[in-house]
Formats: structure tokens, sequence, C-alpha cells
């Protein structure tokens, strides 16, 4: 049985939820598959409409939903399923806009002799398996925004919920159901075999994961014992580097560092977990006033808990710089910054650039800035790299080494925060991702869900409407090489 627990009290939440058995996960699967082509061709951008405002109709129950598994607070939670709704709003309006599919249009021609050519970008022909995360209920869950780009693209979905929110989890579905025209559009399943299940299911075409980079290992080795190989997009472990140059203001920037480091009790795959300061005594001095001000909080799971403690201890071989007052709640954790020597991090990469989930950091300290690139060209990749500097000609050869390694650069702010945006990528090389060429937080996040046909001379009759002459739905095109 699977068991939620308050982070605060440790006790257990509601009762019991079963775990989906094999054939429950082969039914719900098999249901959200033969819903599709009624999908693909459904007018989805009103129904995605739909689903944001039912989401913040039902915001008061879902809120306090998450509150008794999550202790998030209703500002947070209110705050998320905001976000929610508005990832859904905005797959509307890529749908409505028409550039996602990508059409391209190169007409025939006598000399040279070429064929007519017409490309354009159609949903997956199956199911979208969704691993939910723990740490975002609402945004990276079942409402979250792979479940929001599937839908968009013309795809059911299916979601294995996370063992910290089933009831969460069950309530977002029949919210979001309750505006779409077929309920089996969005599956639920639960458990960890219900997992397995599902990652192997031949209706399943791909798979989204939010989560741990054992967890996306896991998830990945199921895929490759499938007789079919299917994309996997795994969002991993990031440590989020920060580099401060010599030229960089200093004020407000330990405090800025300290409230980072410490949001939603460091449970942000954003969360700054590595900074380079250059060694002044002054600068030490103001972050750890700033971290020792900082109060910690209640991990979300006792797993996550315990996975923190582990972090911690394998960077007890560094000095402490600072601890923060003690949290409150069973799962409660304190936040902890180390610091240690540019030669020193270096001495001792990949370990001590391990992401430590959770409020902690590791505070680099450098004598010279022309020593950073060679260290920075040996991390491993991350969500977001960050660079505080006042002269970008003193961070050239930094944003260099740094855009090598991340998805994101980030000038004169914190990472902390995804804007819901058609420019925002939320993506990295290994280990923050699997496919660094694609996003799990903006417009482009459905793309991911989408795969290109092209017709050689096809009758213009059976032309999908996007790849018509006269272009009906008024969608952006390319023709013959130019913008139309």
């Amino acid at each position: 049985m699977i068991r939620s627990y308050d982070p605060r009290t440790g006790e257990s939440v509601g009762d019991p939820v079963a775990p989906t058995s094999d054939g429950e996960v082969d039914a719900v699967v098999l249901a959200a598959h033969a819903a599709g082509p009624a999908w693909r061709s459904a007018e989805r951008a009103a129904v995605l409409d739909a689903v944001a405002a039912a989401l913040e109709e039902n915001a008061e129950d879902l809120w306090r939903t998450a509150d008794a598994e999550t202790a998030l607070g209703e500002v947070r939670l209110r705050g998320e399923v905001g976000r929610a709704a508005g990832q859904f709003r905005l797959f509307a309006g890529v749908l409505r806009d028409g550039g996602h599919v990508e059409a391209v249009i190169d007409h025939a021609t006598a000399e040279p002799p070429v064929p007519d050519l017409r490309r354009m970008n159609h949903p997956l022909p199956g199911v979208v398996g969704v691993f939910a995360a723990s740490n975002f209920p609402f945004a990276f869950s079942v409402a979250g925004g792979d479940t929001a780009s599937a839908l968009a693209a013309g795809c059911p979905v299916v979601v294995k919920a996370h063992d910290g929110h089933p009831r969460t989890s069950e309530l977002s579905q029949k919210v979001i159901q309750s505006a779409l025209p077929d309920p089996a559009l969005l599956g639920l399943v639960r458990g960890i075999d219900a997992g397995r299940r599902l990652a192997g299911h031949p209706a399943v075409a791909a798979v989204g994961f939010t989560g741990s980079i054992p967890g996306g290992k896991a998830v990945q080795a199921l895929i490759d014992e499938r007789p079919d190989p299917i994309p996997f997009y795994g969002e991993l472990g990031s440590v989020n580097p920060v580099v401060v140059l010599p030229s960089a203001r200093r004020e407000g920037l330990a405090q800025g560092f300290a409230a980072s480091l410490t949001l939603g009790t460091g449970q942000f795959c954003t969360n700054p977990g590595l900074l380079f300061v250059p060694d002044d005594v002054e600068l030490l001095t103001s972050l750890a006033e700033a971290v020792t001000a900082t109060t910690g909080g209640a991990m979300l799971t006792e797993r996550i808990r315990d996975g923190f403690l582990h972090g911690l201890a394998r960077l007890g071989k560094l000095t402490p710089l600072a601890e923060g007052r003690a949290g409150e709640g069973a799962f409660a954790v304190t936040p902890q910054v180390f610091t240690t020597d540019l030669a020193t991090f270096a001495a001792d990469l990949p370990a001590l650039a391990e992401e430590c989930f959770g409020p902690a950091a590791v505070v680099v300290t450098y004598a010279d800035p022309a020593e950073l690139p060679a260290v920075l060209d040996r991390l491993e990749g991350s969500l977001t790299a960050t660079v505080h500097a006042t002269d970008p000609e003193e961070a050239r050869e930094i944003a260099g080494a740094l855009l090598r390694k991340a998805g994101r650069l980030i000038w004169n702010g914190w990472p902390t925060g995804v804007a819901v945006r058609w420019a925002m990528h939320h993506g990295g090389p290994w280990p923050a991702s699997t496919a660094a060429a694609h996003t799990s937080v903006g417009a482009a996040a459905i793309r991911r869900w989408l795969v290109p046909t092209a017709y050689q001379d096809w009758p213009a009759e059976l032309l999908p409407l996007e790849l018509r002459e006269d272009n009906p739905l008024g969608i952006p095109r390319r023709v013959d090489g130019v913008p139309a």
C-alpha cells in the first residue's frame, strides 16, 4: 500500500492507496491509446483553456489537499496551481499560433528536376508516459508541464503518480478530466511496479520524467529493455554553478544567495549548489552571516530528508562556512554551506560537484579568475549557470565555459524560479537532462511529443490543412525557403 505523510508531523495522511496492478495499468494505457485518434484531430486549444480554468476554480481544494501531503503552505501551493494553469494557457496559445508544426513547402522545379516536398510535425502515434516529481505537486506532477505539452501536441497521457502526494495526484487528475472531452485522455497509475509496466508498455510512445539521477537511470534501463526503443526525456540532477567575478556588485549578493539556496527548503532543481567567489574575507563573512540568518524546514518525504543527510556526510570533509537555524517538522533539515579553495575542489572532482538535493552548497574560493574556465570545463551539465559581474568583457571566457555546461545562462540573478514563457529552456547536458536539445518548460516543450513527416508529390486532397496551398489555418510557414 502507498501512504503519504505530513512532513510536519510524520503522520500518515488519509487512507493508504493501493498500487496499480499490471492488468489495471494495461487497461488505463489502452483506454488512453483508444482516445488518441479523436484527440489528435480535435480543436485542442479551447480544451486547454478549459483545463486552466478548472484548475483555478478548484484551487482551494487543490492547495489544501497538497498541503496535507507536502507542508508547502498556501502561498506556495496557490501560486503553483496558478503556474500549472498558466502552462495549459501557454500551450493553448502555441496551438493557435501554429508554428509548432514547422510547416515547410518546397515546390517542384523542372530544372533541376525536384519533386514537390512538404513537411510538418505530427503528434507521436501513441501514449506519453509521465513520471511525476515530488517537489512540485502541481507544476511538475499530474497537472505539470509534461502533461500540458503532451496533451497540446495531441497525445493522450498516463501519469505515474509520485508516492509522496497520491491524494493530490488523484484530485488533480479529476479536475483536469472534468474539462477533457474524454476522461481516458489522462490516466493515472501508482506504485513502482506500475511505473515499470508503464515504461515498457507497447502503446507508450515516449516517456517524460522529473526526479533524481538514480530514478532517471532506472527508467532509462526499463526503456532500454523494450523491443522498440522510444524517446526518454528526463530531467535529473543539477548543481547550477554561480560564478561571482571580482567586478560584481557586493550589495545584496550574500542575501540573494542565501534566499535562493533555501527557497522551498532547497528542494528546487535550480538550487545554487556551487558558488565560486574571490578569496575575500569580507565577502565570505557576509555569505556566512546571510546563511546563518536562514531557517531550515521540513523536506517533502523521509526519503528526501535521508538523501540530503547522506549528501551532507559526503561534504563533511570540507570546511564548514555557515549553518542556518534548525527547521521544525518530522522531516526537518538545517541549511549548511561548506567552503574550499579552487585547487582542492578541482582535485576532488567530480565528487565535490555532485548534487546534494536540499539547502546545502559549496563555496569555492579562487585567487585568479583566469583559473576558473579550466575547472568549469570539468563540471557536469546543469540546468542553469550564473555569472555575477559588472564588466561583460571580464566574463567573456567564463561565459564561454558555462555555455557548454548549462541550458540557461543568468546574468546578475539567481537560478531559482523558471518562467513559463515562449523563450524558456529548462534542460541541459547530462545529468541535468537526458536530451539537452529539449526543454520541459516553455513553449518548445511541445516538440518532445512531435515527429516530422514529409509528403512528396502528395495529392492536394490528402494533404493536411497545414500544408495546403491556400494555408486555410493561416499558420506561419516557410515556402520555397522564404518565411510566409
